[in-house]
């Protein structure tokens, strides 16, 4: 019977059982960027598990794109029928796990690669006074405010601090309605959203709405190669 997996899932039965990863996809998307340690398999192809190079004695975990792609499924279903002992579908698929900001392998530049990962933090209840000297000595000049549960509330700049006083909370002067992109978007074409924005420093989050950190934008085009 084909099980679902989440990508905590994913982590543990590779760690723990040593399970075999499984991209579905098109060879030119697997080579783009792909889980650690997976191997790619065409759908088309797949007539016995045998085809596919699988090793009998340990799970399957079968991916694709995200929850509309349903070329796992398809892909799963397909190998438990054929006698596959153990096979799980990561159906949210290649987009969750980047998204997460997780570890991967191929030539993609994403902006997981180029992100600051040590920005400026500050507490809700944080007094804006403290919150400004750490701002004006970085070189970001932001602050992330994040509350107990690491969830990012907003942002503080130059624009948030002035005329602040320095007893208010962080929240209180903070901007909550901050854009933010995920991990996984391609890094040049954030750029040049950026530079037709305007924009110097984007905040990172994971889905979670968890902070990943800062792209400083011009920090950001200078290239970068190699797997995370």
């Amino acid at each position: 019977m084909v099980r679902n997996i989440d990508r905590r899932g994913v982590q543990e039965l590779v760690r723990d059982r040593d399970a075999q990863i499984v991209e579905v996809l098109s060879r030119r998307q697997y080579e783009w960027a792909h889980l650690p340690g997976a191997v790619h398999r065409s759908l088309a192809k797949l007539d016995v598990p045998e085809a596919w190079g699988l090793d009998r004695a340990r799970p399957v975990i079968v991916y694709c794109q995200d929850l509309q792609c349903d070329l796992s499924p398809r892909a799963a279903h397909r190998l438990e029928r054929l006698g596959h002992p153990e096979v799980y579908d990561y159906a949210a698929g290649k987009l969750d796990w980047l998204s997460a900001d997780l570890p991967y392998e191929g030539h993609a530049e994403l902006v997981s690669r180029v992100v600051r990962r040590d920005p400026v933090v500050a507490a809700p209840e944080d007094r804006m006074g403290e919150v400004a000297d750490r701002v004006l000595a970085d070189p970001a000049g932001v602050a992330l405010v994040v509350d107990a549960s690491g969830v990012v509330q907003g942002v503080i700049g130059e624009r948030e601090l002035a005329g602040a006083p320095d007893e208010a909370p962080a929240e209180r002067f903070m901007n909550p309605a901050v854009p933010t992109v995920r991990p996984s978007e391609d890094a040049a074409d954030l750029m040049r959203r950026a530079d037709r924005a305007g924009l110097h420093e984007i905040v990172v989050t994971r889905p979670d709405a968890t902070p990943v950190g800062i792209v400083a934008t011009a920090i950001a085009r200078s290239p970068r190669s190699g797997p995370r």
